[in-house]
């Protein structure tokens, strides 16, 4: 989309940062780079409290409309141990109906990315809403949102887990025919969602890496080398050693930069 007229005549707000040199800047930036680490150790610690979030048993059967007909929150896991499911608001009384969906939620649509790289950490995304199927399968093409498994609820399912009047995401987590609920993110922390990572970092058993926080007997494998091009993952498989032999360097430089940063 191109910027209008206005848009592009409108000058920068008057009260701007100061210009200064290049070492000045990365001063700077090293500075707020303290600051930024000490976040993102601060959010791993909480996605390990996450982990250790005790589960409440779903003890009440729900029933879906999917493409194929009737499914349940059972048959949504899709065989995998993990499930998402985004409250997404496509109905009659939303604005944008029929259309679209609600604004908020389309843009987080927007964002989801290729849900091959969640499914391959054992982990199903859905997304639910109370639009006829017909009406979902149309939106999907019109947004170029056909990756994403969209279901119509049919009963109290998001009043039950509390996200009948605004969106939200809800984790699972399934042992055999039980199923827990793990967790909810709705509100602000709802608009960062749609990476593999934000995902991942709500699930009962995070991204499932050796470096995380995890209860003992978790699963756990080193990072970098589950991932794979997205038509490229096979269950089970061995990582490509092209790809392990790569990353182990990168991980070499990058704690060899640290160590000499630290002297």
């Amino acid at each position: 989309m191109s910027m209008s007229s206005d848009q592009k005549s409108a000058a920068l707000p008057a009260n701007t940062p100061p210009i200064v040199s290049q070492k000045e800047w990365q001063a700077a930036w090293q500075a707020m780079l303290v600051k930024e680490k000490t976040v993102l150790r601060a959010r791993d610690e909480l996605a390990a409290e996450r982990r250790r979030m005790p589960w409440m048993a779903v003890e009440k059967s729900y029933t879906f409309d999917g493409p194929a007909g009737k499914v349940s929150l059972r048959d949504l896991f899709e065989g995998r141990h993990q499930l998402i499911v985004y409250r997404a608001f496509f109905e009659p009384g939303v604005h944008g109906w029929p259309d679209h969906a609600c604004i908020g939620c389309s843009l987080g649509a927007d964002q989801v990315s290729n849900l091959m790289h969640l499914n391959a950490r054992d982990t199903t995304l859905v997304y639910a809403s109370r639009a006829p199927q017909a009406d979902i399968a149309r939106l999907k093409a019109r947004m170029g949102w056909e990756q994403i498994p969209w279901v119509t609820i049919t009963d109290s399912f998001d009043a039950d887990f509390g996200v009948d009047e605004w969106h939200g995401h809800n984790a699972f987590i399934r042992d055999g025919e039980r199923i827990f609920r793990t967790y909810l993110i709705n509100s602000r922390g709802d608009e960062a969602m749609g990476t593999v990572w934000s995902y991942l970092d709500m699930t009962a058993l995070g991204r499932q890496e050796v470096w995380e926080k995890s209860p003992e007997g978790y699963p756990q494998e080193r990072p970098y080398k589950w991932w794979n091009w997205n038509d490229s993952y096979v269950a089970n498989a061995a990582p490509d050693p092209k790809w392990v032999a790569v990353s182990d360097a990168g991980e070499a430089a990058f704690r060899n930069r640290d160590a000499r940063a630290k002297t």
